[in-house]
């Protein structure tokens, strides 16, 4: 009943509800992917998965046209980010923001040709999108590899006379943090790669990846993006963008 209880929760926000559809639309690109390509008895169970998987990623898309607001009134309380002490992540916080923000609008315009809204080529603007969410994704990579290395070199300083000065509660939330720092960049190296995928063939490995292996990377990226919710919402009642 708990764990019940917990996904009715989850559901009731707009993050939770997310996160679900996320996870299951790349789970079913990765077991659909995975039937069409080595069951052929069974093709037929992995296109229709497929075709699920293509129908919940449309709805994400929809349901982010009404996410600018949220990402402006963010990026405007980030400012400059005069509060971060580092100049480092102050500066790749800012961009990611900025690419942020310029993601959505192109999203809207591609899928506002693809319904027909729009007499423009959609095709441009997928991967203006792409672009700009790949960018974000780099930042946020470097971002959290250099939050990582400060960190460990606060914890383990060449004399160990910072670490034995650290209280213990300190020293378990810096451990904490670097854990967080680990996941959340396994998860965007695992989405970066998909977001490569996706660009013009010709740049790198784009339009490579089987769709199963496009399941896999998004599922792994997703798993992870749920487990830090699950833990940070066992720790504080905070909602993330």
């Amino acid at each position: 009943m708990a764990a019940l209880s917990g996904l009715v929760s989850a559901l009731e926000s707009y993050r939770g509800r997310d996160r679900l559809i996320r996870t299951l639309s790349y789970c079913c690109q990765l077991v659909g992917g995975a039937l069409v390509v080595r069951c052929p008895a069974r093709s037929d169970v992995g296109t229709r998965l497929l075709e699920l998987s293509s129908q919940l990623s449309r709805c994400r898309t929809v349901l982010r046209l009404f996410d600018d607001a949220a990402m402006f009134i963010y990026t405007k309380q980030y400012g400059l980010g005069a509060e971060e002490e580092d100049i480092f992540v102050r500066c790749v916080s800012v961009l990611g923001n900025l690419a942020d923000q310029l993601y959505y609008p192109c999203e809207h315009m591609a899928w506002a040709a693809d319904a027909k809204i729009l007499s423009v080529d959609s095709a441009r603007w997928w991967t203006l999108s792409t672009a700009f969410w790949g960018l974000s994704l780099l930042l946020g990579i470097a971002r959290s590899l250099w939050m990582v290395l400060k960190l460990r070199q606060r914890l383990r300083s060449p004399t160990g006379a910072l670490t034995s000065r650290l209280p213990r509660s300190k020293r378990r939330a810096m451990e904490a943090q670097v854990q967080a720092e680990v996941l959340t960049l396994l998860s965007n190296v695992a989405d970066l790669a998909n977001a490569i995928h996706w660009l013009p063939q010709g740049i790198l490995w784009a339009g490579c990846f089987p769709p199963w292996l496009v399941g896999l990377l998004g599922t792994v990226s997703s798993l992870l993006s749920v487990y830090q919710a699950v833990r940070a919402g066992g720790q504080a009642d905070i909602t993330t963008p």
